[in-house]
């Protein structure tokens, strides 16, 4: 049977209207709040992305402001959103629009892919929702539904299921009222087609869709076992300042407690006696893998070059990668 889509279109166009969700990057046709919505939602929820997306317009209200800003004062405004370099990347895009265009963003597609951090799917998502341009889009809630409603029986994240996936979207796309319809496929992924109980009893397209089993879908790849990583550092304070680190590794270019190379040999107390363990433990996601972050109690130290005292009032103006702001926050006042 064929799939009728102008009739799926206007089921979920219809849907949307009524059910939509109200975000601030939807009120706008600006290709600089769209831009920096796209960047922010890149593996990040919509509720998280919010507080941060209204700060960041007051301290960087367009592409100039962000563009003369310093690295520093992006990562520490990017402070607790993750992934670090998606704000690298957007400041790079911004000093390029300043540079080289003029403050004007490249409607093309292709002009758009050069810049730093924009791959295809962001280049489609600010063409459709800036520009109103006919062309598809796929995230995860769009993969979601598209792979549901066509009952697509191969991972989705192989190279052949994200080209059926692309295909599917472009088949889809009205030619005018792009963002519209792209924005209710979102919403419908994210508000019905759920990922483990999908609502299908209140789906505004259900009698279009040919999945049967809509749970185990979408297929995806056997992943690899998550793996551990152990992670030590240092808790070095004196006169109302704690040691800190300019990273040159996953945090590059924040401030992190200084790493601990090895714990083969406990550090000894004055009257010879070792010192405990870890006064402090966390276990955090990053990528695929996780990571145990251990964190003991040091005597004041000669530095190095990439390390500095902060004083503990200041901490609050630099960034810190949250994990390590959290240890730092909770062992600060028993230090005290």
């Amino acid at each position: 049977m064929q799939f009728q889509k102008n009739r799926f279109r206007r089921a979920l166009v219809n849907w949307y209207r009524r059910h939509g969700r109200d975000l601030p990057w939807r009120q706008t046709r600006d290709t600089y709040a769209i831009l920096v919505s796209e960047f922010m939602l890149q593996q990040t929820q919509v509720a998280t992305v919010l507080p941060y997306y209204n700060e960041w317009f007051c301290r960087f209200p367009d592409f100039s402001a962000l563009a003369r800003a310093s690295e520093s004062d992006v990562l520490h405004a990017w402070q607790g959103l993750g992934y670090y370099a998606r704000a690298r990347n957007l400041h790079a895009t911004a000093k390029t629009i300043v540079d080289q265009y003029g403050c004007r963003f490249p409607k093309s597609i292709e002009q758009m892919r050069q810049l730093p951090g924009i791959g295809k799917y962001t280049a489609h998502a600010v063409a459709a929702f800036a520009f109103d341009q006919s062309v598809p889009i796929v995230e995860a809630n769009v993969a979601r539904v598209l792979a549901r409603i066509f009952n697509l029986q191969i991972p989705i994240d192989k190279t052949a299921g994200r080209e059926v996936l692309w295909n599917r979207a472009t088949q889809l796309v009205p030619k005018r009222g792009a963002a519209r319809f792209n924005s209710a496929l979102v919403d419908l992924g994210a508000l019905v087609c759920l990922p483990r109980k999908p609502r299908c009893r209140i789906c505004p397209v259900r009698k279009f869709c040919r999945a049967t089993n809509p749970e185990f879908l979408p297929m995806r790849k056997t992943r690899p076992r998550t793996k551990q990583l152990t992670e030590n550092h240092a808790f070095v304070v004196r006169q109302n300042k704690i040691l800190l680190e300019r990273s040159r590794g996953r945090w590059r270019r924040m401030w992190i407690l200084p790493p601990l190379k090895t714990r083969t040999c406990p550090e000894r107390q004055p009257n010879g006696s070792a010192i405990n363990g870890p006064i402090y433990r966390s276990i955090f996601p990053f990528t695929h893998h996780q990571v145990v972050l251990n964190v003991y109690r040091r005597r004041p130290r000669k530095t190095h070059k990439l390390q500095r005292w902060i004083k503990i009032a200041s901490l609050g103006s630099i960034p810190v990668p949250s994990p390590h702001r959290r240890a730092i926050t909770y062992l600060l006042p028993q230090h005290e």
